[in-house]
């Protein structure tokens, strides 16, 4: 585990709390320090402050992505919707507002790592072009290999399991995410994200259809919505 915070206090709390459940933990006080530990030994985790000195918790996760995937949990002392949907976008699995519970904040990181392990599966699910592999964590559309995030290929697996039926936001939050409560928003976030990835035209969704009044609906023939 990386933890990324400024304040010596809350990262010693999470530090010793993930330390306690039984992980190695690493600290860094600013953005270029948990950049340099992170190219060094790449995490599991990284539990990420959104306001650090110099460079913002948003710019270094965004630079952690372009190294590759690293499921991330944002901690913000904000409760701006606008913020969480920030880190969303660039790449964070999940956010927790401070002030938060050190047992929650463990509970999150073993819920965000259990959905980073290999699902078992006979083959992986495929449909419309589109093939997601559990085991190796790998997208593709038509052979190319998609640049999705560990949330992003949760919920395209998940879409690809389940053709043609059609799932409110709540129901995805509660079996992509595991969570049983939440802002919703996160789902219509990485809803948009995943068909800026998968649609031939985002604009006009074929594959991820929104159901109005219900939610999304992964339809395989990419059929225009009624």
């Amino acid at each position: 585990m990386l933890v990324v915070d400024d304040d010596p206090t809350v990262a010693e709390v999470v530090a010793g709390y993930l330390d306690r459940a039984g992980y190695r933990v690493d600290r860094a006080d600013d953005g270029p320090a948990a950049l340099t530990r992170a190219a060094a030994h790449r995490p599991d985790l990284v539990v990420l402050d959104l306001m650090l000195p110099g460079m913002d918790g948003l710019e270094v996760c965004r630079r952690m992505r372009g190294q590759g995937p690293v499921p991330v949990i944002m901690l913000t002392a904000r409760g701006d919707e606008d913020d969480r949907i920030l880190g969303l976008e660039v790449g964070a699995d999940d956010y927790v507002t401070k002030p938060f519970s050190p047992r929650e904040l463990v509970l999150r990181v073993e819920s965000v790592l259990r959905r980073t392990r290999p699902a078992a599966a006979p083959r992986p699910p495929s449909a419309a072009g589109l093939t997601a592999d559990p085991t190796a964590r790998r997208a593709t559309k038509d052979g190319t290999e998609l640049a999705l995030t560990l949330r992003e290929f949760d919920l395209l697996a998940f879409f690809l399991r389940h053709p043609g039926r059609a799932f409110a936001r709540e129901e995805l939050m509660r079996e992509v995410w595991g969570w049983d409560f939440g802002d919703l928003s996160t789902v219509t976030v990485h809803v948009r994200r995943l068909r800026g990835k998968v649609e031939d035209d985002p604009a006009r969704p074929r594959l991820i259809q929104t159901v109005w009044g219900v939610g999304y609906r992964f339809d395989p023939a990419g059929r225009e919505a009624d």
